[in-house]
C-alpha cells in the first residue's frame, strides 16, 4: 500500500498531533479510546511524527477529551434519531467511525479542502456521510447542509485557531441554521493559550492561537439562543475518570491536582456543551 505524503502547515498541521495522540493511545494495553482507525491512518501516512514530541501524557489527554465528546455524541444520537451531526475542523479524527451512527443520521465532516482530500484517501465512504472542503469562516458552505432537523455541532481542537473576531459570528450562524440541538467544543483561557503556545508539539507546527474564553456565560450573552449545559474544567472529577488520570506520570498528576484545587488554573482549559 502506497504511503500518503503530507505537506500541511500551520494550524492544519496540528491535526497530525491529535491523530497521532489518539492512534498511539489506542495501541496501549489500557487504552480508553480504542481508535483503531486512527492507528491504521498513522501507519499509512509518510510523516516523521517524532518531530511533534507527543508524550504518553499528551496521548492520554487527547484520548480523554475525545472520549468525553464521543460520549456526548452518543447521548445526543440516542435522543434525536434522524438528526444531523456537523463536525467542524474534523481533521483526521475518526469519530464518525468510532461512534458509528445509526441509519438516518446525516453526518457532515468539514475542514480545509486539502484536509478533506487526505481524509478521502485514508478513510472509507459510508451511508449518509458527507465531506465538505472549506475554511469554516468562508461564507456559503453552510447552505449545502440541510437545516430541517436538530443538529449536534462539534468542534474539537478548533476554536482556538479561529480568528477571534469571527468565532462568535460563526457560532451564531451555525446555531441559527437549525431548529435546535447542541453545540460542544473545547475552549481555553488567555492563560491556557499561553501554555499551549509553549508546548513543543504546537511550536513545531508554527500554528497561531487566537480565541480565548474566560467565562462561558459571555457566549450566552453574545448568542442568547445558547444555554450552557456543561462546563467541564481541565481534568475535573465531574467529567474525567480518575482511573484514567492515574495512567499519567507523577509530574502530570501533580499538575492536575493543582488544576483541581486552584480555580484559576482549572479554567485554563474546558469542555463546553450548550443547548440551542
Amino acid at each position: 500500500m502506497t504511503a500518503e505524503k503530507v505537506s500541511l502547515t500551520g494550524e492544519k498541521q496540528t491535526l497530525l498531533i491529535t491523530l497521532y495522540g489518539k492512534g498511539e493511545e489506542s495501541r496501549l494495553p489500557d487504552s480508553i479510546l480504542h481508535d483503531r482507525f486512527a492507528a491504521a491512518a498513522i501507519d499509512r501516512i509518510d510523516y516523521d511524527f517524532s518531530r511533534m514530541n507527543v508524550t504518553r501524557d499528551i496521548m492520554i489527554a487527547l484520548a480523554l477529551r475525545a472520549h468525553i465528546l464521543d460520549r456526548w455524541t452518543r447521548a445526543f444520537l440516542a435522543f434525536h434519531p434522524g438528526c444531523t451531526v456537523l463536525h467542524l475542523g474534523c481533521g483526521l479524527d475518526s469519530r464518525v467511525f468510532r461512534v458509528d451512527p445509526p441509519p438516518g443520521v446525516r453526518w457532515f465532516d468539514v475542514d480545509y479542502p486539502e484536509v478533506i482530500d487526505l481524509r478521502r484517501r485514508l478513510y472509507p465512504a459510508r451511508e449518509d456521510y458527507r465531506l465538505i472542503g472549506t475554511s469554516l469562516t468562508e461564507s456559503g458552505w453552510l447552505e449545502s447542509v440541510p437545516g430541517d432537523h436538530p443538529a449536534l455541532i462539534l468542534a474539537e481542537g478548533v476554536t482556538p485557531y479561529l480568528p477571534a473576531h469571527a468565532t462568535l459570528p460563526l457560532l451564531d450562524r451555525l446555531t441559527a441554521h437549525f431548529p435546535g440541538g447542541e453545540l460542544a467544543f473545547d475552549a481555553y483561557s488567555r492563560l491556557g493559550l499561553r501554555i499551549i503556545r509553549k508546548q513543543p508539539f504546537v511550536r513545531a507546527t508554527g500554528a497561531q492561537l487566537h480565541w480565548s474564553v474566560e467565562d462561558p456565560h459571555t457566549i450566552e450573552t453574545a448568542i442568547p439562543r445558547l444555554k450552557l449545559m456543561q462546563d467541564l474544567h481541565a481534568y475535573s472529577p465531574e467529567g474525567y475518570d480518575p482511573r484514567q488520570i492515574v495512567r499519567m506520570t507523577k509530574a502530570t498528576r501533580a499538575a492536575i491536582w493543582l488544576f483541581q484545587v486552584i480555580p484559576a488554573l482549572g479554567k485554563v482549559g474546558r469542555l463546553l456543551r450548550f443547548r440551542f
